[in-house]
């Protein structure tokens, strides 16, 4: 049972397509050893939807034949492979269709059945690291997961290109729980016409306030910008080689450009080595600004050995 399929019901959380507790299939996974890493989507998709379910989708380990633009995140991640030391998938599924500022709503909602999920899973092993991946409006999940978590409970968390404020996240981040993780914050400029979207759609909490596609700064938190030069020869010097940016506007660039979930894989699975003043060495301080992507050069393309489709 490499990866276990569970869905936020309200604030509270069920195995997908099942009647059983969640708390007996999570304790049978937990014979494994390695880490536990839960992966969340973001907007538009939504458990059982005929063509929009992440389980049958991008959270699928084998995938479906609609999928095919999209990499597995579980089998990116180390799943499946038969391994002893892969550990524990935790595929998890919220309701995130309709209007944007429902969808961001049922995300907060979404975060505390997280959060209790968390809680379980530390509860049964707490030695064992317990990661998050998540994207777009998914990251507003962990963010208020951070708000009723103990502190230790949860390690690294990657964003992937996150539609989130910035003081949301520092306010997070300064939690007692917060503190203690790491944040990793992808970011392109590719993404920047969604972030300018979720701006102009949801309300900031304070004025002037901008989406974590321009940057966080915070000492347990670093942005990799995935289309900036510099940061992708260093990735791939320290971790992994990942493709060059093919398009000037893409939401999903975070997950499908070629190689780059291989670097998460990395990330979450060897942090000891990995840490984040290792891969803040290397980086431009700042984030570049947005839209500039929109009027920039191409840059020469490296030819390099991938099987996936790259956005």
């Amino acid at each position: 049972m490499p990866v276990v399929r569970i869905n936020a019901i309200g604030d509270t959380y069920a195995l997908h397509q099942s009647t059983r507790p969640p708390s007996s299939a999570l304790r049978q996974a937990h014979q494994t050893q390695g880490p536990v890493i839960i992966m969340t989507h973001g907007y538009k998709y939504r458990p059982d939807a005929i063509n929009a379910c992440p389980h049958r989708h991008i959270l699928s380990l084998h995938g479906t034949s609609y999928s095919t633009y999209s990499p597995s995140w579980p089998k990116q991640l180390g799943y499946g492979s038969g391994f002893e030391d892969e550990g524990l998938g935790i595929a998890f599924g919220w309701n995130a269709q309709g209007p944007l500022w429902s969808a961001h709503r049922r995300a907060l909602e979404a975060g505390r059945a997280l959060a209790d999920l968390i809680h379980d899973v530390h509860r049964m092993r707490p030695s064992r690291p317990i990661h998050f991946i998540g994207h777009s409006m998914g990251t507003e999940l962990v963010l208020e997961a951070l708000h009723h978590l103990r502190p230790g409970a949860l390690s690294r968390i990657i964003s992937m290109t996150g539609a989130a404020y910035q003081s949301r996240a520092l306010q997070a981040l300064s939690t007692p729980a917060g503190r203690l993780a790491e944040f990793i914050n992808i970011t392109s400029r590719e993404n920047d016409l969604f972030d300018f979207l979720f701006e102009w759609v949801i309300r900031p909490p304070k004025r002037g306030d901008r989406c974590i596609g321009s940057g966080l700064h915070a000492s347990n938190a670093i942005t990799l910008q995935l289309d900036c030069p510099r940061t992708l020869d260093h990735l791939s010097r320290l971790v992994f080689p990942v493709g060059d940016p093919q398009r000037r506007i893409c939401h999903w660039s975070s997950y499908t450009r070629p190689g780059v979930l291989r670097v998460y894989n990395a990330l979450l699975r060897h942090h000891d080595r990995l840490t984040l003043p290792a891969l803040q060495n290397g980086i431009p301080e700042r984030s570049a600004r947005r839209w500039s992507r929109l009027f920039a050069l191409p840059r020469s393309q490296h030819h390099l050995p991938f099987v996936q489709k790259a956005s």
